[in-house]
């Protein structure tokens, strides 16, 4: 027997290229310990967990923040408190102008800061009230360090007042001056405030000065820039973002110091390449962290990757896979903006907001299928013969019969058809699916496996027995 990799696969382009797939709707995982994994192999992957819809919504959910124990959604143009069955109550209005934006939240220790619809809202007992000193200007981006609230033009860096958050001084303006860039959004993490402008980010601390408090830390910066306002997000006690250097194409890298450390695969930098300016300033950056995991999702307008930060440790390179809707995996991921609430993670989407749910078989309602494709098998010049393949698995978890399909590839472009074998029903642990009489490898050959998702399970391993031929 040959033990097959199905982390990630590999496929040919028709410009005669190699390149890497990647498992959709299932999360890879690397077991920590002895190095041996689970004896069966040294990672395997998981089925994305479903989103259980708990509530319908009339708009689009803009973003979630859970403030003093309450969890807040900005559901279209209107800010909404969430209890823990649902029931949404109303508190109020943050615009109506870019209802499909994402807003920005930042909590000082008495107020909840809300950056939408290029204004600024603060949310305090229970009572939502809108920033109107003109010398605020338009409100792109928001963060708040050390009693001020700093907001952005994109221009400017403007800091409200210490002993009145609803002023603000036009003499305390400060700047971001590095690079004659844009400002698209504002950070702060460890005490420090990262304006973070399209081809460059600067770091700024609290010098205590008269006029704009923060100053700039010369040796911090980072020649890299962020795409967008929503395109960055903290992430392993740093933060993670999309962006590029001055005539560079977009990539996804982490802050490091005064640098920024690519981890982005060339599958996605190609995705990332292909958008125009506009769609680029749309991609969502958000991080999970729990049950052992941690994970950084970007959303582009039609897909969504993850970088598996926890299994890219364990194997010691990065680790992505991708989330899509559908049975066919063609649709986007309907899920953004999430929070951990009440000992769950609440996401939002188009029209509903729901909670990730390990036996929840649908997307909101919607059936998900999964795939993954294997690296290409290959004999030299001599080929082989499949006599079969069997996939190692958990099954047995699921209350109705599921099923995988198998598919190969010579050629990398061009598949089979599908072949199905059973995973098994509730109860079928011992359930070993396989596939006989895998015909003659002339060259080399990858394999792709894909299914609807009916509940929990778990691939392992892919083993194929195979005749080498002498050529």
């Amino acid at each position: 027997m040959v033990q097959v990799p199905i982390l990630s696969g590999i496929y040919a382009k028709t410009t005669a290229d190699f390149a890497r797939s990647f498992p959709v709707n299932l999360a890879p995982i690397a077991e920590s310990g002895d190095g041996t994994g689970t004896g069966i192999s040294k990672g395997y992957l998981k089925v994305a967990p479903g989103l259980r819809k708990v509530t319908s919504t009339v708009a689009i959910d803009r973003g979630g923040y859970v403030f003093n124990g309450r969890h807040m959604r900005v559901i279209g143009p209107m800010l909404y408190q969430v209890a823990d069955d649902g029931v949404m109550t109303l508190v109020g209005s943050v615009g109506a102008l870019g209802q499909g934006k994402p807003v920005t939240f930042a909590q000082s220790f008495d107020r909840l800061g809300i950056a939408s619809d290029g204004a600024l809202w603060y949310y305090k007992d229970d009572a939502l009230t809108k920033v109107t000193d003109p010398d605020l200007g338009p409100v792109l981006s928001m963060a708040w360090q050390d009693g001020y609230f700093i907001t952005t033009d994109g221009t400017s860096l403007i800091v409200t007042e210490l002993n009145d958050p609803t002023s603000v001084d036009p003499l305390k303006y400060g700047s971001s001056e590095a690079d004659p860039d844009p400002v698209t959004g504002i950070l702060s993490l460890r005490g420090q405030v990262y304006a973070l402008n399209r081809y460059t980010i600067e770091v700024f601390i609290n010098g205590g000065t008269t006029g704009f408090p923060f100053a700039r830390s010369r040796g911090g910066q980072i020649p890299k820039g962020c795409v967008g306002s929503a395109a960055f997000t903290p992430f392993v006690e740093t933060f993670a973002f999309c962006g590029s250097g001055r005539n560079e194409s977009p990539a996804i890298y982490l802050a490091g110091a005064g640098q920024g450390i690519r981890i982005s695969p060339r599958g996605l930098d190609d995705a990332l390449a292909l958008l125009p300016e506009d769609k680029l300033a749309a991609v969502e950056l958000e991080a999970r962290n729990g049950a052992g995991m941690t994970e950084l999702l970007v959303h582009l307008p039609n897909e969504t990757w993850v970088y598996h930060w926890t299994a890219s440790q364990q194997f010691d390179l990065p680790v992505w896979s991708r989330l899509a809707g559908g049975a066919d995996v063609s649709s986007a991921y309907p899920a953004r903006h999430f929070v951990f609430y009440g000992n769950e993670w609440w996401c939002g989407g188009a029209d509903a907001i729901g909670v990730l749910d390990e036996q929840e078989p649908t997307f909101f309602g919607k059936s998900y299928g999964f795939q993954f494709d294997t690296p290409l098998v290959y004999n030299g010049r001599a080929g082989a013969i499949v006599h079969d393949l069997e996939l190692v698995t958990l099954a047995g978890r699921v209350a109705l019969e599921a099923f995988v399909d198998m598919s190969y590839t010579d050629d990398g472009v061009t598949w089979s058809q599908k072949r199905t074998a059973s995973l098994g029903g509730v109860g079928d642990r011992d359930k070993r699916p396989c596939w006989r009489r895998g015909g003659r490898i002339r060259r080399w050959r990858g394999y792709r496996f894909s299914g609807l998702v009916s509940g929990p399970a778990a691939f392992a391993r892919l083993e194929a027995q195979l005749e080498p031929l002498n050529g």
